[in-house]
């Protein structure tokens, strides 16, 4: 028997810095920002899905402002399987009109990632089982990530396209130690961004947003978020996860309909302890048949700005 799903990491708290889903958007902040997230998700069950991610990015050039160039780090792990990804980004982005209020970017990323097995973690029908490691057991496998981000002070959009080199359907795409491990394909990702602002009153702003994630092979994921932002120092909203049916394809015609299209609900806050320093938590509540199996997903973010170059940001990044 043989199950496909969406198997990237889907994170929370994207919408702070939305690095993680598109190589464009690094250096968007115009200045030096690192981040750090921890995500705990269905936590209260074993092997639950477990994140942790580091990520830093900057422009080379503070006058210009048009090269990008960042860091990212991601270590997950789920029951007897994990894996580090280390990806180099770089986006180039381009300045749409005078007033530098508009710019497109074009950003690729490139690096590997290390798909580990501890098969002393798995229960087997036999005892000895040949696909089934004994030990721990590695692999390395490179991959290209590649985005278009447009941006001005009141709405922005992106593309991006993730695990380029994961449409193989070779046995050996993850060979461990002469196992071949088929619960391990990867599939290319899809993704699509866009948000706006609106200033409702003096010191008062709310922030939609949506982003749509996609496998082209299983049901199409959306997030849909809302967060109202006060003095520019305190970010409160929530946010709906659901399957949407963008796509026809062949599962429509059988089970898939029948499942409940609600994924989840999340409470998201930012608050800003200094200029420099933004502390995040968000929760997610599963609306579905998971709902009273676990107790939800924490997601933590610590953001912390090093510099702004030569001149102050004009405008707080919203985005």
């Amino acid at each position: 028997m043989k199950g496909h799903g969406q198997q990237n990491i889907q994170f929370t708290q994207y919408i702070f810095n939305s690095i993680s889903v598109n190589p464009a958007y690094t250096g968007y902040k115009e200045e030096w920002f690192g981040q750090m997230g921890l995500r705990s998700q269905w936590s209260g069950w074993e092997g639950a899905p477990k994140t942790g991610s580091i990520s830093v990015d900057g422009v080379l050039d503070p006058e210009e402002r048009r090269h990008g160039v960042g860091l990212q780090v991601t270590a997950d792990k789920l029951g007897a399987q994990a894996a580090t990804s280390i990806f180099a980004n770089y986006a180039l982005r381009l300045q749409l009109d005078r007033a530098d209020e508009h710019r497109l970017a074009l950003g690729v990323a490139g690096g590997v990632t290390q798909y580990s097995l501890d098969g002393s973690k798995l229960e087997t029908v036999e005892r000895i089982d040949g696909v089934v490691p004994d030990h721990m057991v590695t692999t390395w496998r490179p991959d290209i990530r590649l985005g278009v981000y447009y941006s001005n002070p009141k709405w922005y959009a992106g593309v991006s396209v993730q695990d380029l080199f994961a449409n193989s359907n070779s046995a050996e795409e993850f060979q461990f130690n002469q196992n071949s491990l088929e619960s391990l394909y990867r599939k290319v990702h899809g993704y699509f961004i866009a948000g706006a602002l609106f200033e409702l009153d003096p010191g008062l702003s709310l922030r939609p947003s949506l982003l749509i994630k996609e496998d082209f092979k299983g049901p199409t994921s959306l997030d849909l978020n809302a967060m109202f932002i006060f003095n520019d120092k305190f970010w409160i909203g929530g946010g709906y996860r659901t399957r949407a049916r963008i796509f026809d394809r062949e599962y429509n015609k059988n089970t898939a309909n029948k499942l409940s299209a609600m994924n989840s609900f999340s409470g998201i806050a930012q608050f800003y302890v200094s200029p420099k320093l933004r502390i995040g938590y968000s929760y997610d509540h599963m609306l579905n048949s998971l709902s009273g199996l676990q107790n939800g997903s924490h997601e933590v973010t610590l953001g912390i700005t090093f510099g702004r170059g030569y001149r102050q940001i004009l405008s707080p990044r919203y985005f």
